[in-house]
This record gives C-alpha cells, structure tokens and sequence, in this order.
C-alpha cells in the first residue's frame, strides 16, 4: 500500500508537470535546460540574419561614395594595405575624404582582420586604390559573412553569459520559458538585425562586448567588467553613452568595500593596462596620438545630422541652433545637457550600488546620450535599446512600446536603402514572437509576479498608467501606422521636402522623452527597497 501511493505521488507530479505543455509552445524548447534552447534560438537568429542580409545595404550602386557598406570595405582595404601609422592621417594613398576611419584603433584592427578574410577569397574586393566601390557577388556575401561570424562569435556568447548571470539572480526569472523568451527578445531584436545586417554596421561587435562587461559586472567580476568595457569603448566611441552607468555603479562598489582606495586603484590600472594595449602603434608619438584623436570627434558636422529624434534636431524646428550659435557653442551646450541628464542615475549607483539599479542606470545613461550629446545619428537609439532588452522581464510591456520606436525613428533611413520588405517582416517576427503565448509578453503575463513588494509594484503600475496610457499610446500606434503608409505612397509638398521625417522625429522624440522621466524613476525607487542590512553591508 505505501509503494502504490508512492507512485499514485510520482503519476500527480508527472501530471501537473505536462499539464499545460500542449498550450505552450516554449515547452519543448526549455524542457532541456538554456543552453539546449539558446542552440536553438540562435540557429533561428542565424538563419533571420542571413535572410535579411539577402536585401539591400547602404548606398547601393550609389555614386560617389555609396555608403556605410562602402566604407566599412574601404577601411579593410586601408588597413590591409598600409602600416598603422598611415590609417588615421591624411595622405595621397589615405583620402580621409572619401570614408577615413573615424572609429577607434580596435575597429581598425578588426577591419585589418576581415580584409585579410577578403583578400584571401577575393583579392580584387580589397585592393589598394581600384577596389573603390567593388560590389561584385562574391565580395558581398563575403562582406555579409564578415558580419555572422562577428555575430557568432562575440554578441552571441556574451548573450549566453549575461542571460546564466541575469537568472542565477533570479530577477523574476521563475521558469524557463521565461527564460526562452529572453534570449530571444535579445537575439531577434529587430532595430540591430536591420542595421547590422541590412544596413551594414558591426555593431554587434560593440554591443557584445558591452553585454559582457554588464554580465562581469553583475557576477562580481568587476575587473573583467572593465577590461570587456573597455575594449568596447575602444570598437565604437558611442560606447560612451554606458560610461556613468559602468563609472557609477563600479566607484559605488568600490567604496562599500573594506578598502576602497585600493579597488579604484586596480579599476583604474585595468583600464589604463587596456587603453594601452590597444593604442600602442600611436602612442609612440603625441602626432599620432592626436591624429587618432581628431578623427573620432566629428565636430565639423555639426550637432546633428539627419532627422534624428533628439533634442537638438526636434528643437531646431523652432530653434535653429546652427544658426544662431558656433560650433564651439553647441559643444559646450550639448555637454552640458548631457551631463546634467545623466548624473542623477550615475548619483543614485554611487550611493545605493545594486544590480538592477547598474541595468536602470545603462538605459538611463544612454538615453541622455541619445538625447542631448553632440553628432547623434538615428542609429544611435540601439544604445539605449540594448539595455530595456536585457531589462524585458522586467519590462514587458514597455519593451515592445520602445522597439516600437525605435525601428519607427529609423524608418526613413531604412527606406533610403530599400529595406522596406525586411523592416516589415521583422516586425511581424518580433509581434509574434513578443505575443508567444504564456511568454511574459502574451496572455500568461498578467499572472506574472516579480521579486518586488506589493506595495512596490502598485506605485509602478501608477506610474506607468499614467505616463504611458493605453489610449494614449493606441493613437500614437495608430499614427505611426499612418504614417508608414503615408511616407511610401505619398510624396511632401515641394515647399517641405522633409515634412514627413520631421514629423516622426517629433512623435519619436517625445515618447523617448518620456521613456527617460519613467525609468529614471523607477531608478530611483529602488533605493526605497533597499533594507537597511542590504544599506550597511560591505563587500568582500
């Protein structure tokens, strides 16, 4: 009798675990544990890439410069070509006008490492002086290639490793599915696979490392942390935007510790170890130091560029600041707006450090950055983009309203280079996928609780009512929409060329706006929930 109702126990678990499999279609995806499933929805994302990489890419058989795929080719043939100390100057074999390298050394040297990919498959495709706008086929699959592999091998594992981290801390992280539907709100973000493999940028190479310095962070390996930030910053300068989130975040630890003084110290030795390492071919000279110097601040063009949904170029509708003030001028403006903007949240992890408050902090950050820094493109909204993703648990419902957004501010780029269809379709794929039944997105997330008090959770729930009513962002769904359609079947009066994309920058740059005011409180807030053990411990 005790072995039958034994097993009658074993048949009720086995029951109330399959119970339910059949109306969720993450189940067989996370039955096996993550890793199973992140093999899984990586070949997916893989296979989504490579489709879109199937479309067109800036500037086309665009004469004379063609565009961002030009350039990223031009800068394999430089640095293939000629010595270091010849990539960042002037020169009659290096026409900094026609696409120079304006990016740090370590994108130079990644350039350096996909030429000799090229060279080896297709020599033409790089060479000196005649390879000047070379679209044959094989060079552009090869080109569209260089892009996966960066992928698979960087932005991919530093997935994995952030999403191992994010759970062994159970940020409301309670099944696997959940789980599932993490990574793939990562992997299949829409606003990075159409720029990255449509567009054509290495992004994912930036970003990557950035997820991976978030995952050192938030798994105590603060040293790591810097070095992977670092190596970040020193891919893509607008890896700054991160800067006093990683700043804030690593000083607050640094000072909770029995010795504070000596953890700066080693924070600092990494990045300056790091910084070294890779600007070593210009450090033997202040020329070439500051040749590179010059290049990655490109003050020349003006505060904006475009029809980016920022601040100066929405204000510019009523301001014209390029008229009214110098170059100079606008630099001392922007830095300033900026760092005001970004110092609360870098204010709040200096004093509570956690790791909620690091992510809050990033998108915080970033956000300022968008908004008010000098020379932003509409590409740029991928900083505080990356973020809310590795945040979606936690925000759900605003992940889908900011993708939403972000992809719509950057609608006529896209058009400009004939990736309509793909921006379509990968929008339909991330409503799918974002909908997925019993994912946190779908029709199980209002059953859904996080690691928040009651009480907490109800001044957030009022909050986001208020900033974000349903009404409210029904119509300005409604209107993109709209606006869509309007933009690809009609055509602006002659007297406003632009009137259109100055539209859908101000609808963007509102929303953004008051993205920045929530989150920003909702950073703060969390120093209420802090106990005041968690306030008075050190770190070891």
């Amino acid at each position: 009798m005790k072995k039958k109702g034994e097993m009658e126990k074993v048949i009720k678990v086995k029951d109330k675990v399959n119970d339910g499999q059949d109306d969720d279609p993450w189940w067989w995806l996370v039955q096996e544990g993550i890793r199973p499933s992140f093999l899984c929805i990586s070949l997916f994302a893989l296979l989504v890439r490579v489709a879109v990489g199937l479309h067109p890419y800036s500037g086309a058989g665009t004469l004379p410069k063609f565009g961002d795929y030009e350039a990223q080719r031009h800068w394999m043939e430089i640095t293939l070509n000629l010595p270091p100390k010849d990539w960042y100057r002037n020169s009659s074999v290096n026409d900094l006008s026609y696409w120079g390298l304006d990016y740090p050394p370590l994108t130079a040297y990644q350039s350096y490492v996909h030429g000799v990919f090229l060279k080896t498959f297709d020599p033409d495709s790089v060479a000196l002086f005649t390879s000047r706008g070379y679209e044959s086929y094989l060079g552009k699959l090869l080109m569209r290639w260089t892009v996966l592999s960066s992928d698979v091998l960087i932005f991919f594992p530093a997935v994995l490793y952030f999403v191992l981290v994010y759970r062994s801390m159970r940020f409301g992280m309670g099944q696997n599915r959940d789980v599932a539907w993490h990574i793939a709100m990562i992997l299949l973000n829409p606003c990075l696979i159409l720029i990255d493999h449509g567009h054509f940028q290495y992004n994912c190479i930036s970003l990557g490392l950035t997820i991976a310095a978030i995952a050192a962070a938030l798994s105590q390996k603060d040293l790591v942390a810097s070095v992977l930030y670092c190596l970040a910053l020193n891919h893509k300068q607008m890896s700054a935007y991160f800067a006093p989130a990683f700043s804030g975040y690593l000083l607050g630890k640094c000072l909770r510790k029995k010795n504070p003084l000596l953890e700066v110290t080693k924070l600092g030795l990494m990045v300056i170890g790091t910084f070294a390492v890779v600007w070593w071919p210009y450090l033997q000279s202040k020329d070439a130091a500051l040749a590179v110097l010059s290049r990655l601040a490109p003050f020349e063009r003006g505060i904006y560029e475009d029809y980016v949904a920022n601040f100066w170029c929405t204000s510019s509708v009523l301001v014209k600041w390029k008229k009214l003030y110098s170059t100079q001028s606008l630099r001392i403006f922007s830095l300033a707006a900026t760092l005001i903007t970004c110092l609360p949240s870098m204010v709040q992890q200096i004093l509570a450090p956690s790791s909620k408050g690091f992510l809050y902090a990033l998108l915080n950050s970033s956000f300022s950055f968008y908004l008010f820094s000098f020379q932003v493109h509409e590409k740029s909204i991928l900083l505080p983009l990356l973020p809310l993703t590795l945040l979606a648990l936690e925000e759900s419902r605003l992940i889908l309203w900011l993708t939403h957004f972000a992809m719509f501010s950057m609608f006529p780029l896209l058009h400009r280079d004939k990736l309509v269809l793909a921006y379509m379709a990968l929008y339909a794929l991330f409503i799918l996928v974002y909908f997925a039944p019993c994912g946190p997105g779908g029709r199980c997330h209002g059953t859904k609780t996080l690691n928040n008090t009651q009480k907490t959770k109800r001044s957030e729930d009022f909050i986001t009512s208020i900033t974000f009513h349903p009404l409210v962002m029904g119509f300005l769904g409604l209107c993109s929409l709209i606006l869509n359609v309007i933009y690809l079947t009609m055509h602006p009066p002659n007297k406003y060329p632009f009137l259109f994309e100055a539209v859908i920058m101000l609808i963007c740059f509102s929303q953004f706006v008051l993205f920045t005011f929530y989150f920003n409180s909702k950073q703060w807030m969390l120093s209420k929930h802090l106990t005041s053990k968690d306030q008075q411990k050190k770190l070891i």
